[in-house]
Parts: structure tokens; sequence; C-alpha cells
């Protein structure tokens, strides 16, 4: 895929405007043992305010919503986020709403992630979907730093477009990146989707069929805890609800990775949730709790 290079967004007319949003989270325990929010910085249209701790299950665990006051991702936007789990901490991440990702006819938008979990940190990451409209070009880069001692739930959502306005992957192309390594660079695995339906149609067998929306939630854990994870978490077809989910062992014994396929996004998040709590239950002994009615 062909990705119109820095200086061409640069000569958009609209550059003065384009948003440069910055996140830098980091999460220590304070002198009781407790997990805070020890460290943020943020950069406007992003806004993290403060961790919330309103798990009934886990008191102690604090709770991040990111929020963007900047509307959809626009043509020419990048955004950053790096995110630190220290010795011992945990902490558990998601987003305010869905991501939009606006049309971009002569560039791309973009969003760079870092996660780092030193050791024995636990981090739960699982955001709102990820809906691209009609003609969007958007790049995702994840950069995974973890110990051989931590555990990392990570999840992401895409779905095929605002299928009511007629955009069912309507979108132009989506280049996601996702690769992780130690500490001292042993690199564990790396994986690029780049997906471009007007150029090859993913309608097809053998990729998203009669599906709308996939997701991927990977789970990095040391080695025992990824195989009793693992024979939790069974490969299936759902006709009643139209799901899929398929598990499979990640490369370099660092973990599992899940791939789930849907039509409606209610039914592939609560898999994804389902996963989530049986990798809390393994590792923290506590179960997720159930969804907020508004959420």
């Amino acid at each position: 895929m062909l990705m119109p290079n820095e200086n061409r967004a640069n000569t958009s007319p609209a550059h003065d405007s384009l948003k440069r949003g910055y996140l830098r989270l980091g999460f220590e325990l304070d002198s009781e043992g407790r997990s805070i929010m020890r460290h943020w910085e943020r950069r406007a249209p992003l806004i993290v305010q403060q961790e919330l701790y309103f798990d009934r299950v886990w008191e102690e665990l604090p709770c991040v919503y990111i929020l963007s006051s900047g509307g959809p991702s626009l043509e020419g936007d990048h955004f950053r986020h790096h995110i630190t789990v220290g010795d011992n901490a945990y902490a558990h991440i998601s987003t305010g709403a869905a991501t939009k990702l606006a049309p971009t006819p002569s560039s791309y938008s973009s969003l760079e992630q870092t996660i780092q979990l030193d050791a024995g940190a636990y981090l739960e990451y699982l955001p709102e979907p990820t809906i691209p409209c009609r003609n969007t070009r958007y790049v995702a880069t994840n950069e995974i730093i973890i110990d051989p001692s931590a555990t990392l739930f990570f999840a992401e959502t895409y779905l095929c477009g605002r299928r009511y306005y007629g955009e069912r992957f309507s979108y132009d192309s989506l280049s996601l990146l996702t690769r992780a390594r130690r500490g001292d660079g042993e690199e564990l695995f790396c994986e690029k989707m780049v997906i471009e339906p007007k150029q090859s149609p993913v309608t097809v067998v053998g990729q998203m069929a009669d599906y709308e929306i996939f997701a991927t939630a990977l789970i990095l854990t040391p080695h025992a805890s990824a195989e009793a994870i693992y024979q939790q978490i069974p490969s299936r077809i759902d006709s009643a609800n139209r799901t899929v989910v398929a598990v499979t062992r990640l490369p370099n014994d660092c973990g599992v990775m899940c791939r789930v396929l849907g039509c409606e996004s209610g039914d592939v998040k609560t898999i994804l949730r389902e996963i989530c709590s049986t990798v809390r239950e393994q590792i923290k002994q506590r179960p997720l709790p159930k969804e907020f009615a508004w959420r």
C-alpha cells in the first residue's frame, strides 16, 4: 500500500488545523501498595482526567477512560499514546466512545501506541470500536514492550463502516501493525494487516465472508498462564449470534491471540469481555464485572 508522504500532507490548506494529540500515562504502586496513575501528560484533543476506582469486584483497580474533544479523526491527524505500567502495578484502560475515522481523500490519519509493562505488571486495554467512514485511509501502529512476568490483555475492534449510511467496507485502506518485544530487544512477534476493500474485496470465504466486524484480543502472559487461558477459550462458530472465535498460540511462548468476527458490535464486545474476564480470573483470581447498562 502506498501511503502519502508527510510533505504531501503538509501542503493541505487545512494543515494549520491538523490535530497532533499526545498522551502519556504512567501507573505505579503507591506507599500503601495501591496502583495509581502517577504520571500523566496530555495534549488536546486527547483528554484524561484522573483514574477512577469503580470496579466492585476489584476495588483497588484504577480505571482510566481516554476521551477526545476533537470529533472524528480527520485527514492529516496524528495521535500518539505512551502507556507504562510499573513493577507489580495494574490498570484498566478504555475509551469514552467509538473512534470515528473521517474521509481522507488526499492523505491519511494515524495512531501510534507504545505500551510498556514492567515486572509483574498487569494491564487491560479494552477500547470501544473504530469506525472507518467512506474513503478513509488509516495507519495504526502498536508497539508492545513487556517483561516475561507481566500480563497484557490488548483488544481492538474494527467495524465495516457506517453501514446504515451504505458504507459497508467502502473505506480505502486500513494499515494495522502490532509488534511485541522484551525490554532487552528480543522480538516476540510482529503482525501487519493491510486491508484495501476496493482493491481486494474482503467479503469472500477465508476473509470476512458475510461478517462485518473483526476484533483481535492479544493475551501476553507467562507461558503457564497462557496455556491455562488457551484451554479455557474454545474456538467456535455461533450461528445464532453470527459470531466466530478463533484461538491460537503466539510465537515464542509469549501468549495467546483470539480473533473474533461478528455482525453486531454488542455481540463482539460481549465476547471480548468474556475473554478479558477469563484472563483476569486466571491472573488475578477476580472476574470482570458486568458492563454498565449505558456503555
